[in-house]
């Protein structure tokens, strides 16, 4: 049986449903953004009591502590993810010549950490901050860094995968581990009291925004 090259495109696929899942993902993301960057009340509020939760709990228990910290800086680290993310990018050269495929990856996972980056200077979001911290972070708090990077580098690889096309134990096991992974990382963030749920919530929504864009153009221009 014929396998599609990764620079092929698949079947014509759906445009008008994939641009409007990037819009509402753009639409939340921009939403949540001006809610932060006003310091909205209610949503202040409602961050600073998750917080003050999630810290107690992680003040109470070292060891679930002990194991997000592991978690967050080793297993779930951005550079962890853009290592992977690189792996990737030679295996595409390397195995099938896929070059712009490869450069649309590249630049994708490029692109995400100069978003997240540039975001954080524009905020300029303060950090929570504990008389008794049980680990510590530095720049700005908005967006996670780790949640989104998280999420752009398990979007796309589940793109590809699902493009190029997968068995079905290895699709299931790959949106197994993409989804605890983007979802842990948020949950250690909070947990460890270095980020507040929004930040990790615009996390999540600029890097699925960004995932769908790039499906969008990798659909559209890579032939």
């Amino acid at each position: 049986m014929h396998t599609p090259s990764l620079d092929s495109p698949p079947r014509p696929p759906a445009h008008r449903g994939a641009l409007r899942s990037a819009a509402a993902l753009a639409a939340s993301s921009l939403l949540l953004l001006i809610l932060v960057a006003a310091e909205w009340g209610p949503l202040i509020a409602l961050d600073g009591d998750i917080s003050r939760t999630t810290h107690r709990w992680a003040v109470d228990d070292p060891d679930v502590t002990q194991a997000c910290r592991i978690l967050t800086d080793w297993v779930w680290d951005p550079w962890t993810m853009r290592i992977l993310s690189a792996a990737v990018v030679v295996w595409l050269l390397w195995r099938h010549r896929a070059w712009r495929t490869a450069l649309w990856l590249a630049a994708t996972v490029a692109l995400g950490t100069l978003v997240q980056q540039s975001l954080k200077a524009a905020v300029g979001r303060a950090r929570p901050v504990w008389p008794d911290p049980v680990d510590s972070a530095h720049y700005a708090a908005f967006p996670s860094g780790h949640a989104m990077t998280a999420a752009v580098v398990c979007g796309v690889l589940l793109w590809l995968l699902h493009h190029h096309g997968t068995g079905r134990v290895l699709w299931r096991t790959a949106v197994a581990v993409a989804v605890i992974s983007v979802v842990g990382v948020g949950l250690t963030r909070v947990w460890l009291g270095v980020h507040w749920t929004t930040d990790v919530v615009g996390g999540w929504l600029l890097g699925a925004t960004l995932v769908a864009l790039a499906a969008l153009a990798h659909r559209r221009w890579i032939v």
